[in-house]
C-alpha cells in the first residue's frame, strides 16, 4: 500500500512544525530552502559554508517557530532568521573589512545598451565581487530592504558608515558595469570585424 503525500498549506506547516512533525518540517524546508540558499550565497561566498549557514538557520527556524505570530509574511520571518545567521557566521569567521577608499568610476556605462547584455548571473557575480563591507551593506539595504539604522545595529557600525558603504558599493558596481559594457562593446566590434 503506497502512501500519498499531500502538500500542506502554510498554516498546516506551522502547526505541524510546532509539534515537531518531521513531515511538516521536511516540507517546510523543501518549500523555502532554495530561496534561502540563494540568500545565503549572497552573503557567504563559499557554497559549502553557505549550506552550513542554511542548515543552522533552519534549525533556528524550527526551534523558534512558536515565536512566529502570523503577523506579516512567514517567508519574510524565515528570511530575517537566515540573514541574521549569515551575519553571525560572517562575524565569527571573518574579519569584517569596511573599506574606506575607492577611486571614482572613470566611465559612465550606457545602461540602455548594457541592459540587452546583462544577465541576472552577471549582476549576482558583480555583487559577489564587491569588497566584503560593500557587499554586506548593499545586500542588506538594496536587496533585503534593511534600513541604515538596522544595518548599523547588525554590523555594529554607525549609520553614516552604512550610508558611505552603500554609496561606495554603488560606485564600485558602476565601475564593474562600465567594464562589462566596455567588454561587450569590444566583442561586438570584434564580431563585426570578422563578418
Amino acid at each position: 500500500m503506497a502512501l500519498t503525500l499531500h502538500r500542506l498549506n502554510e498554516e498546516q506547516l506551522l502547526v505541524g512544525c510546532q509539534k515537531n512533525d518531521r513531515t511538516a518540517q521536511q516540507q517546510l524546508y523543501s518549500s523555502y530552502s532554495g530561496k534561502m540558499y540563494a540568500l545565503c550565497c549572497r552573503y557567504v561566498k563559499n557554497k559549502m559554508e553557505a549550506e552550513d549557514v542554511l542548515v543552522t538557520a533552519f534549525t533556528k527556524v524550527f526551534d523558534k517557530i512558536d515565536q512566529f505570530k502570523s503577523e506579516g509574511s512567514f517567508e519574510g520571518w524565515i528570511r530575517r532568521i537566515v540573514v541574521n545567521e549569515a551575519l553571525t557566521w560572517i562575524r565569527k569567521n571573518r574579519s569584517l573589512y569596511l573599506e574606506t577608499d575607492l577611486e571614482k568610476a572613470d566611465y559612465e556605462p550606457d545602461y540602455d545598451k548594457l541592459s540587452d547584455h546583462l544577465e541576472t548571473e552577471d549582476l549576482l557575480r558583480m555583487i559577489q565581487a564587491l569588497p566584503t563591507g560593500y557587499q554586506l551593506v548593499f545586500n542588506l539595504y538594496a536587496i533585503d530592504g534593511y534600513s541604515h539604522k538596522e544595518i548599523a545595529e547588525q554590523l555594529n557600525i554607525s549609520e553614516n558608515t552604512s550610508k558611505s558603504q552603500l554609496s561606495r558599493a554603488r560606485v564600485y558596481l558602476q565601475k564593474l558595469l562600465a567594464q562589462q559594457d566596455w567588454d561587450v562593446q569590444q566583442k561586438i566590434k570584434s564580431d563585426e570585424g570578422t563578418n
